[in-house]
């Protein structure tokens, strides 16, 4: 027999290392002992005595052993249980941490999106409201239409003092002619000397 499976049999007898190999080896000892033994029944009372307390403190080992050997296997099932809601929760906690990074993007997005609007707002905030400046508008379209009106206005009187002009300069260059001739005449028939010549034009 190997030294390995000496090692496995000492286990299997004494796994709690409470020496029930040795118990189970002085029990065996005693009752072979005893079945050789020619003592009488009296002598022989006290090795059987001590043969039964032997043998319940081997029974005793065994029920303990099968009494750990449950409570161990109804550990293991408790461990595999918390191993199992321990995954569960590394999943769920992995699925938040994602989550969380998704809600941590979309709250940056919307804090850059309302600096953006608060800017946006500030500045328009500065300008003048719509109504102001619509009455505003309607004030400069008067004053525009007044100066269209005034311009037009000024336009028809300067075309008329232009009529009225051309009407004076031809009334005055035929006042010129009729004086020319007149002068022309006059010193043809030389009754007029010296006559001075006025530029009506001036």
């Amino acid at each position: 027999m190997s030294d390995e499976e000496v090692i496995k049999r000492r286990l299997l007898i004494d796994g709690d290392g409470t020496g029930d190999d040795r118990r189970i080896n002085v029990l065996i000892k005693t009752f072979t002992k005893w079945c050789n033994s020619t003592d009488t029944t009296e002598d022989d009372q006290p090795t059987f005595n001590r043969m039964l307390g032997q043998l319940a403190q081997c029974e005793f080992a065994v029920v303990k052993s099968d009494y750990l050997s449950k409570m161990m296997k109804q550990e293991k099932k408790n461990y595999e249980k918390v191993s199992a809601e321990y995954d569960l929760a590394i999943i769920q906690t992995k699925k938040q941490i994602e989550e969380s990074k998704e809600k941590l993007v979309l709250a940056k997005k919307i804090r850059k999106n309302r600096m953006e609007y608060d800017v946006l707002a500030k500045i328009i905030s500065q300008q003048p409201d719509r109504r102001k400046t619509t009455e505003k508008l309607e004030v400069l379209k008067k004053d525009l239409n007044e100066l269209g009106n005034t311009r037009r206005q000024l336009e028809a009187k300067m075309e008329m003092r232009k009529n009225e002009f051309s009407v004076l300069m031809r009334s005055i260059q035929e006042l010129q002619n009729k004086l020319d001739d007149f002068m022309d005449e006059e010193v043809d028939g030389g009754g007029v000397k010296d006559v001075e010549m006025v530029d009506v034009a001036e």
